[in-house]
């Protein structure tokens, strides 16, 4: 067996029971197989019994070879905000309700015992930083594996603002906001807002207009090494927010200027041999089913 991940970190969302039980067999598991494990501190605080080592989640990433998430697309967003900057290898064991980049069954513990053994497919995810100043002084920096998302204050009101990519002069627009996402994140909040799939591993980012007040508005997808920038117009009389994969949000009052560009480092995100994206499409957009014609 491959010595590639000798070392393993587990995160998992404690406050499910069903993720408690499935913790506790991943950890069986990888005992039985011989493998160094260190928790998160809220695992190791929750699985006191096994006194195995933990760290904060910021730290694990410098400790470990191989990070595993138990639980949901959203546990396995927050492991890669926190690991990101290390580009360790993540693999996901779903307990959640998706399971686009969680799909492991916990059933299917032998498929972590393949991916130890060095039988498993690599994917590079791209991330976006996004840069928040307001007369050129910074506000606020964050990442985001899914979107980046320029949403109403907490009444809604249409927002007017400007999108330029690469420096150039794109549109004016009046809208709810503005989603900007990587492939990745195509399929969650831009794809309800109206925006198109994109393939995981183009080199690409997708724009997508939150209910705007034309017709003639439509998603707009660029290469993944454009900038866009987004100038919030002095006329507005309330601050939109802005927030990266849903986290915390922050006011970005009118004549702010939002940076979105790609970040240099990005998401590992292991796979099991067996997994196919067009069948986790299928699976999870319930899209038609494959027809068998007889002759």
């Amino acid at each position: 067996m491959s010595s590639q991940f000798k070392t393993i970190g587990i995160i998992g969302r404690v406050r499910n029971p069903g993720v408690v039980d499935t913790l506790r067999a991943l950890v069986s598991y990888l005992q039985a197989l011989k493998r160094n494990i260190i928790l998160d501190a809220d695992v190791a605080e929750t699985l006191a019994d096994t006194r195995l080592p933990s760290a904060p989640r910021t730290e694990l990433g410098k400790l470990i070879d191989l990070l595993i998430v138990v639980g949901g697309d959203g546990s396995l967003l927050n492991a890669a905000h926190a690991i990101v900057h290390d580009e360790k290898p993540v693999v996901g064991i779903n307990r959640g309700s998706l399971g686009f980049l969680t799909d492991i069954l916990p059933s299917d513990l032998s498929k972590i015992k393949a991916i130890l053994g060095g039988e498993y497919i690599l994917e590079k995810r791209a991330l976006l930083t996004a840069t928040l100043k307001y007369h050129n002084h910074l506000i606020a920096r964050a990442d985001a594996l899914n979107e980046v998302a320029l949403i109403p204050d907490a009444v809604p009101h249409m927002t007017e603002f400007e999108i330029y990519i690469d420096d150039q002069f794109v549109c004016s627009q009046d809208s709810d906001g503005l989603i900007i996402a990587t492939p990745t994140g195509s399929t969650a909040y831009a794809l309800s807002a109206g925006g198109p799939i994109l393939q995981s591993q183009l080199d690409a980012m997708v724009v997508v207009p939150m209910f705007p007040h034309t017709l003639s508005n439509r998603p707009l997808v660029i290469h993944g090494s454009a900038k866009i920038a987004i100038v919030i117009t002095p006329n507005n009389l309330t601050s939109p927010r802005i927030t990266c994969d849903g986290q915390e949000c922050t006011n970005v009052p009118p004549g702010s200027h939002i940076l979105i560009e790609k970040k240099a480092q990005s998401l590992h995100l292991i796979h099991p041999l067996d997994y196919n994206y067009y069948q986790t499409l299928r699976s999870k957009l319930h899209w038609g089913r494959k027809l068998h014609y007889t002759e």
